[in-house]
């Protein structure tokens, strides 16, 4: 995940989603996530971190739970959360951000 880094470095806003596969909430999350995707298109990017895969990755962001999801711009972190978000309360979260 050496990309990692670089990634959250982008101008525009990064929702990262720690999840793991055999999490019921994370495969909820999932088409919640392409919905966001979909309206929000360019104006985000996110990305899916596997936390079994990438175990020193998920205990750098002190990732407890799954599903949690934090938002980066420019390397930083803006927001974050675990559980469930829906669709339209994570779209005004990313939308009304201070960027």
């Amino acid at each position: 995940m050496s990309t990692f880094s670089t990634i959250i470095q982008s101008e525009k806003p990064v929702l990262v989603d720690f999840f793991a596969t055999w999490c019921g909430p994370c495969q909820t999350l999932a088409p919640i996530l392409k919905e966001v995707k979909d309206k929000l298109g360019e104006q985000i990017s996110i990305i899916k971190i596997d936390v079994d895969k990438n175990q020193q990755l998920a205990a750098q962001y002190q990732v407890r739970g799954v599903p949690t999801m934090i938002l980066f711009q420019n390397g930083k972190q803006l927001w974050r959360q675990s559980g469930v978000v829906g669709s339209s309360d994570l779209i005004k979260i990313i939308t009304t951000q201070k960027y």
